[in-house]
């Protein structure tokens, strides 16, 4: 008798809600906005299977508190949005930033600005991402380009989350949230799974924010009878606010360094054909499987023609890019947006070679002859 095989055919959304799921997210808070709303639906219905929790707040910015709130027992959370809830949500996201509350914000991006294109692809969010709160602060994103990368981003999200106690970011795109591909379930069995340390100290001891040899505190459940306070203003080892110059530096400096200082763990990408590329697509989510469909093309008709895609897309894997900008005549960068991540490869390539933009903010996903034109336009 054949065995059964464990697969079935899912959207990018439910494929992230059940990857979620698997890393331990026992609580989702969320406002429905599309394309993100399978999330919530899935999470609705299969939470309350697992001892989990769901809530549907009033509104966004509700959402964010009530999944901070959560984090704060001990439980993995999520919430997930797109477009203008992704920009509600960026006060509170500062906030779990300064105060290294553990959780995940799916952003399923559409078109903007404002209500701009509910139900058609964009990228336009990579720099919200980076710099959509105000402040210095942590920022690891995701960025997931099939079904599969939309359940194993899931669960690497919480693990980042948990290991450096800060906020992650699944810039996912529509074009991934919707497209349907079919999910082996047996290939991803086996997945990592971290959970946040606890203290190996007495209560009298703790120091919430000390932070230890990594910089990276450890949050006691609320609850668990270790005392801390949680703020959103600047503060010290114990939590409680300050404005005494070197412990504000100090605080500022280590809740950036615990994500900087650790980039060869957290930085993920894929890469082909680049040792002897003469032109480098750089592309990534919805975009990237044109990217990688033009490449086959080009390489088909002699080009020679390498692929990079950033999964990580904060932090950027600048060292990998910097090395092969200094063999490429041109980097090509395709995205849903104006030429947001564009500008970071300028930035990191620091007119070593050309970069070019294959920008589309119509509505549509780009197509792998825009990206061929633009290949063979390269002098």
């Amino acid at each position: 008798m054949t065995k059964k095989k464990n697969i079935e055919l899912l959207q990018g959304n439910e494929a992230c809600a059940l990857g979620a799921i698997r890393a331990g997210c026992r609580f989702f808070a969320g406002y429905p906005i599309t394309p993100s709303t399978e999330i919530a639906e899935v999470m609705a219905k299969e939470l309350p299977k697992v001892g989990g929790k769901f809530i549907q707040m009033e509104d966004e910015i509700a959402g964010m508190a009530a999944t901070i709130g959560a984090s704060l027992t001990g439980k993995k959370a999520l919430t997930a949005t797109s477009g203008p809830g992704f920009s509600l949500k960026q006060e509170n996201l500062g906030y779990a930033c300064i105060a290294e509350i553990p959780c995940v914000v799916v952003n399923v991006m559409r078109g903007g600005p404002s209500t701009g294109l509910p139900t058609s692809p964009s990228q336009s969010d990579v720099m919200q991402a980076k710099w959509g709160t105000h402040g210095d602060h942590p920022v690891i994103a995701l960025s997931p380009s099939s079904i599969k990368e939309s359940y194993t981003l899931a669960v690497k999200a919480f693990n980042l989350a948990e290991k450096y106690m800060t906020p992650v970011i699944i810039l996912m795109d529509e074009v991934i949230g919707h497209l349907r591909e079919p999910l082996d379930f047996d290939e991803v069995k086996d997945l990592e799974i971290i959970d946040r340390k606890k203290p190996d100290i007495t209560p009298d001891k703790y120091q919430a924010y000390h932070g230890g040899e990594e910089g990276i505190p450890i949050l006691a459940p609320f609850g668990t009878g270790y005392r801390y306070h949680i703020t959103g203003l600047t503060h010290d080892e114990s939590g409680y606010p300050t404005m005494a110059p070197k412990v504000v530096e100090r605080m500022n400096r280590r809740i950036v360094n615990k994500v900087e200082e650790h980039k060869e763990d957290i930085v993920e990408f894929e890469s082909q054909n680049t040792e002897d590329a003469e032109i480098l697509i750089l592309s990534y989510g919805g975009s990237a499987r044109s990217a990688k469909e033009a490449v086959l093309r080009l390489k088909a008709e002699g080009y020679q023609v390498g692929f990079f895609r950033p999964i990580t897309i904060w932090p950027f894997p600048e060292k990998e890019v910097g090395k092969i900008a200094e063999k490429v005549k041109a980097i090509v960068v395709p995205e849903m947006n104006m030429g947001q991540l564009k500008q970071e490869v300028e930035r990191v390539v620091a007119g070593r070679t050309k970069v070019l933009g294959v920008n589309k903010v119509d509505g549509e996903l780009i197509t792998p002859a825009e990206i061929i034109t633009v290949v063979k336009g390269v002098e």
